[in-house]
């Protein structure tokens, strides 16, 4: 049986269109500028640093996929370099109305401000999740198969009692599941370990009451110092110099800031603090979440102001913080010892004659 040549002209056009459909990836737009915390039921134009970081989580789920991110430009720092993002667009009216000139097949958006979830609904996607607007109510809403999440935004309680972590509601979100992946940080420092305990002392602007007593900071010093080398925050004034503090150090002792999840990408030993704001929802791989000793029937408030006379941050007692330092550090050397007296596969070495 004889068989028709295929034509020179089909045959360049079938491996040219081979070629495309081989290297065809996912198009992914995720809208995270970092006006509103996902979670919480607030919008400020304050940049959480800490929020958009932790979204990156979901660079996991979409490891495969052209991803494009969109974000405020005080964040920006905080992706670059990151190796599952394709393109880093900072939210300006150039890029808005480049966004809309692009077609993609999943459209995600974690904000919750009214006017870019009209903008992420105004945009050529395939899939959507997350928030959109509302054009019968001009409110927030969220894309079928986010009403929880909708839900444990608005509604206090709900988010109170949920009690999952902040990552499986991400992943839940975008009709995936979490296996404990932890974010993905673009900078990568060059520092090396030099300090045992960092103490990351400072809190953003946006929610100051959970901030630690400067006093009890400089207690835990001393309760600290004759056994640990300790270094103060440092980096204050640029994220990269930041970054390689915190990992120059083996454990970090930290508020609930950008510190904390910083440490927590860069898979280090964490103490930290939490009063005002829900420790359940917060995944720690390694370490401690302590939470204020006492009697406070108004935790976690989920405020950024303090109307009680002495705030829930005062019980949380240097001490404690000194024995979960001990406890974890204990861990670690635990582990250390054990590595040291056995071979590569588990077998105990011989001691020396």
């Amino acid at each position: 049986m004889s068989v028709d040549p295929i034509p020179h002209h089909e045959l360049l056009n079938l491996r040219r269109l081979t070629k495309v459909n081989l290297k065809r990836k996912e198009k992914v737009l995720i809208i995270k500028l970092g006006y509103s915390e996902t979670l919480v039921n607030e919008i400020s134009r304050v940049t959480s640093l800490g929020d958009v970081l932790r979204s990156t989580v979901l660079l996991n789920h979409f490891k495969d996929a052209h991803v494009t991110w969109l974000v405020d430009e005080k964040a920006i720092s905080l992706l670059k370099g990151n190796p599952r993002i394709a393109r880093i667009l900072p939210y300006d009216l150039t890029t808005v109305l480049q966004l809309k000139a692009e077609r993609f097949d999943t459209i995600i958006n974690l904000e919750k401000v009214a006017g870019i979830c009209a903008l992420a609904d105004s945009l050529i996607g395939w899939r959507r999740y997350g928030f959109r607007f509302d054009t019968e109510s001009d409110e927030t809403n969220a894309y079928d198969g986010s009403p929880q999440v909708l839900d444990i935004c608005m509604n206090q309680q709900d988010k109170v009692s949920h009690g999952r972590y902040w990552e499986d509601v991400l992943f839940e979100m975008v009709g995936g599941e979490w296996r404990g992946e932890r974010p993905i940080i673009g900078y990568k420092p060059t520092s090396k370990v030099q300090f045992d305990i960092g103490f990351n002392h400072h809190v953003g602007e946006k929610w100051p009451i959970k901030a630690w007593p400067p006093e009890y900071w400089h207690e835990l010093a001393k309760l600290a110092g004759d056994k640990y080398t300790i270094s103060w925050q440092q980096g204050l004034k640029s994220l990269e110099d930041y970054i390689d503090w915190i990992n120059s150090c083996r454990l970090l002792v930290t508020n609930d800031s950008l510190g904390l999840h910083i440490a927590h990408a860069l898979d280090k030993k964490i103490v930290s603090f939490f009063g005002p704001t829900l420790a359940s929802e917060v995944y720690v791989k390694d370490g401690v979440k302590l939470l204020p000793d006492g009697d406070y029937d108004c935790l976690p408030c989920l405020s950024t102001v303090c109307r009680k006379q002495t705030p829930c941050m005062y019980a949380i007692r240097p001490q404690a913080v000194f024995n979960a330092i001990e406890k974890t550090l204990a861990k670690d050397r635990s582990a250390s010892r054990s590595k040291a007296t056995h071979d590569n596969d588990g077998v105990p070495l011989s001691p020396p004659l």
